[in-house]
């Protein structure tokens, strides 16, 4: 059975299986699971597995209203303001970021939804697999019981509980489980079923498996969380890190390290001299990659380019075709982090066209080559510069047929002006400064604030218009990268300073940048306190969907910052909907709303 391809699976085609949890939330009780090799048969082994992986890349963590909103806009880090009349939509966008979500909020309320859906399907497909035959079961069976848990270890990371139902008890009631007592069940089946797991690579597997390798970092993440999930609440954030974890004689940060370097010492992996290449729309099976999104545009389902999509500007086009949406930006806060460190191979990386033209967005440029082609069509393809984006902002035009505005045989390079204000110059200022301090709300002349964070490669090849933001980038969900940060963390929090700060500059030192700056290596720091620490590990993984938990652990998440007031300690959990209390007893809402 080719996985790669039915996880890519035809969305007109689908059957219904049976929900084994019918009171998540206010859904149906019969839910659509893609499949493309069923016809309409009863549901198999494999085709319960893919409606399970399905919705990993299905907006859970691939859409602006999925982890891109419940990680990164309730951070330091990210915020999609209001500007002018765009991205105002209720206020549902300045809620994440202000702190002012409700029970009845539709982004938290969304991803509630997704996430205990992915729970359902991961029990449907553990039903399923459980009372068939075949030779993959063992293998099939715990890779249902690896997702369910990752679904789960998300779920109580938002929300303090999640929804259970014993898949192989029709008369089971569904009940809440809460995230103290939870965690250790979910480490203590995860731990269970690493020998029935395949090694990455094997068995047809690839980094949209879920693997061994896939089980030795959520492990990590879930016990270097465990202390957080144990206590959440407690005003002063000190939360009891090196407890005794679920292996006699170790203490959880023992347990992190113990997994992270398993992944850190597998030759399979490998820290990628170029940073940005991890997030490149050639990605897939990247050295770093452990588990993955895979995605892929095509007829059947396309790729979420959101990741990508919504920090461009309208006027930014990567093809005549395609184009971004003027979205998010970055805080201020966040950027100055960067002071002094702007020459890290991680902060930004300018393109360079094949025959030795660097695309410099300095007003140098005036053209670059358009040899380069949108595949499967004859459009050109401009390629806009990596990371960090700010200042004024240069690109190419349409001319008055929909294509670019040509140089000759080259793409002609503008100065650009911000879409819905063609008065204002496309100048990202970092310092973003709303008129009220207090509300994430910019007018029509302010459209041009906060810097873009271009990380991940935008994808040009648009199949349905320029409003699409699709995508063929696979998303990471743990990337060797992270890893070390994991342990950096562990190793800090047992007082291992010099081991922490030689991981820190590991990931500093092994990237490098490009050859337009002598491939120059990162520079190493030589002290480590816990506020380095976490710049650090924002340097790492911002806009990967991990910053709202390290802010949790760091004590942060309660301080303001840019539109955000100070906060309760019981903002650190999001509520449950009110549409699935209202439907069902079990569940009771976090203290706080």
């Amino acid at each position: 059975m080719n996985f790669k391809n039915i996880f890519r699976s035809k969305s007109g085609q689908i059957i219904t299986a049976t929900l084994l949890l019918s009171a998540f939330s206010c859904t149906d009780l019969n839910e659509e699971v893609r499949d493309e090799v069923l016809g309409g048969q009863a549901p198999s082994m494999e085709s319960t597995l893919v409606a399970a992986y399905d919705r990993l890349g299905d907006a859970t963590f691939t859409d602006n209203t999925g982890m891109i909103s419940m990680q990164e806009y309730a951070s330091d880090i990210a915020v999609l303001a209001t500007r002018g009349s765009d991205w105002g939509d209720g206020g549902k966008w300045r809620e994440m970021h202000e702190f002012t979500w409700t029970a009845n909020s539709l982004i938290p309320s969304d991803q509630w939804n997704r996430l205990t859906n992915g729970i359902s399907r991961s029990l449907t497909a553990i039903q399923t697999i459980t009372n068939s035959d075949g030779d993959k079961k063992a293998l099939y069976l715990a890779e249902a019981q690896g997702l369910y848990a990752f679904y789960m270890f998300n779920t109580f990371d938002l929300y303090n509980q999640a929804p259970y139902r014993d898949p192989l008890d029709i008369n089971a009631p569904v009940i809440a489980k809460q995230a103290p007592e939870g965690i250790d069940e979910l480490i203590t089946l995860v731990e269970s079923l690493i020998p029935n797991l395949a090694t990455l690579g094997e068995q047809s597997t690839h980094t949209g498996r879920f693997t061994k390798e896939a089980a030795y970092a959520l492990l990590a993440d879930m016990y270097l969380n465990r202390a957080v999930f144990k206590d959440r609440f407690n005003a002063a954030s000190d939360f009891k890190y090196t407890e005794a974890s679920l292996t006699t004689g170790q203490n959880d940060m023992d347990r992190v390290i113990y997994y992270t370097s398993m992944l850190i010492n597998n030759s399979k992996f490998q820290l990628a001299s170029n940073y940005f290449s991890n997030f490149d729309i050639t990605n897939s099976g990247a050295p770093e990659h452990i588990f993955a999104i895979v995605q892929k545009i095509d007829a059947f389902r396309a790729g979420d380019n959101d990741l990508g999509y919504v920090n461009q500007e309208r006027n930014q086009r990567p093809s005549p075709a395609n184009r971004g949406t003027n979205a998010a930006c970055m805080t201020t806060e966040f950027f100055h982090s960067w002071d002094g460190n702007q020459d890290d191979p991680r902060f930004s990386r300018k393109y360079q066209y094949g025959d030795g033209t660097w695309f410099m967005n300095d007003g140098t440029d005036t053209s670059v080559p358009a040899s380069d082609v949108v595949a499967g069509t004859t459009q050109p393809w401009f390629h806009f510069n990596r990371g960090i984006i700010y200042g004024q902002q240069y690109g190419p035009k349409l001319n008055d047929k929909g294509g670019f505005v040509m140089d000759g045989s080259r793409i002609a390079v503008f100065p650009l002006v911000m879409e819905k204000n063609t008065n204002t110059p496309m100048n990202f200022t970092p310092d973003l400064a709303f008129d009220n301090p207090a509300a994430a709300v910019l007018t029509s002349n302010q459209l041009n604030q906060g810097a873009r964070i271009f990380k991940f490669e935008f994808d040009p090849a648009g199949v349905s218009g320029p409003d699409n933001g699709v995508s063929g980038v696979d998303v990471p969900l743990y990337r060797l990268g992270g890893i070390y940060t994991m342990r950096a963390e562990a190793y800090f929090r047992k007082g291992q300073i010099t081991e922490a700060l030689a991981d820190i500059n590991i990931l500093r030192t092994s990237r490098t940048r490009e050859a337009l700056y002598a491939n120059a290596p990162g520079k190493a720091i030589a002290t480590l306190d816990a506020d380095i620490l976490l710049r650090e590990l924002g340097f790492e993984l911002y806009w990967e969907m991990k910053r709202r938990p390290q802010l949790i652990r760091f004590g942060k998440l309660d301080s303001p910052f840019t539109a955000k007031p100070a906060t309760p300690p019981t903002r650190r959990a999001y509520p449950i909907p009110q549409s699935t209390i209202d439907v069902n007893k079990q569940f009771q809402q976090n203290s706080g709303y």
